[in-house]
Protein backbone atom coordinates (compact mmCIF):
# COMPACT_ATOMS: atom_id res chain seq x y z
CA UNK A 1 0.00 0.00 0.00
CA UNK A 2 1.52 3.28 -0.55
CA UNK A 3 1.68 6.08 1.71
CA UNK A 4 0.26 8.51 -0.59
CA UNK A 5 -3.36 6.53 -0.02
CA UNK A 6 -2.89 7.23 3.84
CA UNK A 7 -3.97 9.70 6.05
CA UNK A 8 -1.79 12.46 7.50
CA UNK A 9 -1.89 10.65 10.48
CA UNK A 10 0.80 13.01 12.81
CA UNK A 11 0.50 10.82 15.61
CA UNK A 12 1.36 7.45 14.14
CA UNK A 13 4.52 9.11 12.45
CA UNK A 14 5.57 10.61 15.91
CA UNK A 15 5.36 6.94 17.38
CA UNK A 16 7.28 5.37 14.58
CA UNK A 17 10.10 7.85 15.08
CA UNK A 18 9.66 7.19 18.34
CA UNK A 19 10.01 3.59 17.98
CA UNK A 20 13.21 3.76 15.63
CA UNK A 21 14.84 6.47 17.93
CA UNK A 22 14.35 3.57 20.55
CA UNK A 23 13.01 5.62 23.19
CA UNK A 24 9.52 4.31 25.28
CA UNK A 25 6.37 7.01 25.57
CA UNK A 26 7.68 7.13 29.17
CA UNK A 27 10.77 9.05 28.24
CA UNK A 28 8.83 11.11 25.54
CA UNK A 29 6.67 12.17 28.23
CA UNK A 30 9.59 12.96 30.42
CA UNK A 31 11.17 14.90 28.26
CA UNK A 32 8.06 17.35 27.34
CA UNK A 33 7.24 17.23 31.16
CA UNK A 34 3.77 15.70 30.23
CA UNK A 35 2.35 12.05 30.87
CA UNK A 36 2.64 9.09 29.39
CA UNK A 37 -1.20 9.04 28.95
CA UNK A 38 -0.99 12.45 27.09
CA UNK A 39 1.74 10.87 24.76
CA UNK A 40 -0.77 7.92 24.02
CA UNK A 41 -3.28 10.15 23.04
CA UNK A 42 -1.22 12.33 20.80
CA UNK A 43 0.06 9.42 18.91
CA UNK A 44 -3.31 8.21 18.50
CA UNK A 45 -4.58 11.89 16.74
CA UNK A 46 -4.09 12.34 13.36
CA UNK A 47 -3.56 16.39 14.11
CA UNK A 48 -1.67 18.14 16.31
CA UNK A 49 -1.21 21.37 17.16
CA UNK A 50 2.12 23.31 15.36
CA UNK A 51 3.63 24.12 18.91
CA UNK A 52 2.99 21.00 20.47
CA UNK A 53 4.86 19.32 17.89
CA UNK A 54 7.80 21.72 17.74
CA UNK A 55 8.10 20.66 21.57
CA UNK A 56 7.99 16.83 20.30
CA UNK A 57 10.15 17.06 17.24
CA UNK A 58 12.73 18.85 19.68
CA UNK A 59 12.29 16.00 22.36
CA UNK A 60 12.76 13.21 19.32
CA UNK A 61 15.64 15.16 17.69
CA UNK A 62 14.33 15.28 14.24
CA UNK A 63 12.95 18.69 12.58
CA UNK A 64 8.90 19.20 12.40
CA UNK A 65 9.28 18.88 8.70
CA UNK A 66 11.10 15.31 9.48
CA UNK A 67 8.00 14.43 11.14
CA UNK A 68 5.84 15.86 8.71
CA UNK A 69 7.24 13.88 5.58
CA UNK A 70 8.01 10.95 7.14
CA UNK A 71 7.16 7.93 5.48
CA UNK A 72 8.18 4.00 6.38
CA UNK A 73 9.44 3.34 3.07
CA UNK A 74 11.62 6.69 2.95
CA UNK A 75 12.70 5.08 6.40
CA UNK A 76 13.99 1.83 5.17
CA UNK A 77 15.51 3.07 2.07
CA UNK A 78 17.42 5.63 4.06
CA UNK A 79 18.72 3.17 6.29
CA UNK A 80 19.36 0.57 3.49
CA UNK A 81 21.99 3.17 1.79
CA UNK A 82 25.01 2.85 4.26
CA UNK A 83 27.55 1.21 3.53
CA UNK A 84 30.09 2.47 5.95
CA UNK A 85 32.89 0.03 5.09
CA UNK A 86 35.46 1.96 7.96
CA UNK A 87 33.60 0.93 10.46
CA UNK A 88 31.86 -2.59 9.30
CA UNK A 89 34.11 -4.92 11.38
CA UNK A 90 33.41 -2.65 14.34
CA UNK A 91 29.42 -3.48 13.92
CA UNK A 92 30.41 -7.28 13.99
CA UNK A 93 27.67 -7.18 11.53
CA UNK A 94 24.50 -6.13 13.28
CA UNK A 95 24.29 -2.93 11.46
CA UNK A 96 23.29 -0.81 14.61
CA UNK A 97 25.38 2.20 13.15
CA UNK A 98 26.83 2.47 16.72
CA UNK A 99 30.10 4.03 16.41
CA UNK A 100 33.18 3.97 19.09
CA UNK A 101 34.11 7.79 19.74
CA UNK A 102 37.20 6.72 21.22
CA UNK A 103 39.99 4.35 20.71
CA UNK A 104 39.05 0.61 22.70
CA UNK A 105 42.88 0.26 23.31
CA UNK A 106 43.24 3.77 24.51
CA UNK A 107 40.79 2.85 26.77
CA UNK A 108 42.69 -0.15 28.00
CA UNK A 109 45.60 1.13 28.53
CA UNK A 110 43.82 3.83 30.30
CA UNK A 111 42.26 1.08 33.21
CA UNK A 112 45.85 -0.81 33.11
CA UNK A 113 47.46 2.29 34.54
CA UNK A 114 44.46 3.09 36.70
CA UNK A 115 45.28 -0.59 37.85
CA UNK A 116 48.76 0.31 38.69
CA UNK A 117 48.16 2.76 40.30
CA UNK A 118 45.70 0.95 42.48
CA UNK A 119 48.35 -2.15 43.36
CA UNK A 120 50.88 0.44 43.78
CA UNK A 121 49.27 2.34 46.72
CA UNK A 122 47.95 -1.02 47.47
CA UNK A 123 51.76 -2.38 47.80
CA UNK A 124 52.63 0.68 49.97
CA UNK A 125 49.35 -0.03 52.31
CA UNK A 126 50.88 -3.38 52.70
CA UNK A 127 54.69 -1.64 53.54
CA UNK A 128 52.74 0.64 56.21
CA UNK A 129 51.39 -1.89 58.05
CA UNK A 130 54.55 -4.38 57.60
CA UNK A 131 56.75 -1.04 59.21
CA UNK A 132 54.10 -0.31 61.96
CA UNK A 133 53.94 -4.21 63.11
CA UNK A 134 57.59 -4.37 63.17
CA UNK A 135 57.97 -1.05 65.30
CA UNK A 136 55.57 -2.61 67.77
CA UNK A 137 57.18 -5.80 68.26
CA UNK A 138 60.55 -4.07 68.98
CA UNK A 139 59.10 -1.76 71.48
CA UNK A 140 57.99 -5.38 73.71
Amino acid sequence: MSTLTKPNHLGRKISRIRELRDMKQEALAQALGISQQTISAIENSETIEEDRLIEIAKALGVTVEAIKSFSEEAAINYFNTFTDTKDSQMNFGYGNGNHCTFNPLDKLVESFEENKKLYERLLQSEKDKIEYLEKLLKEK
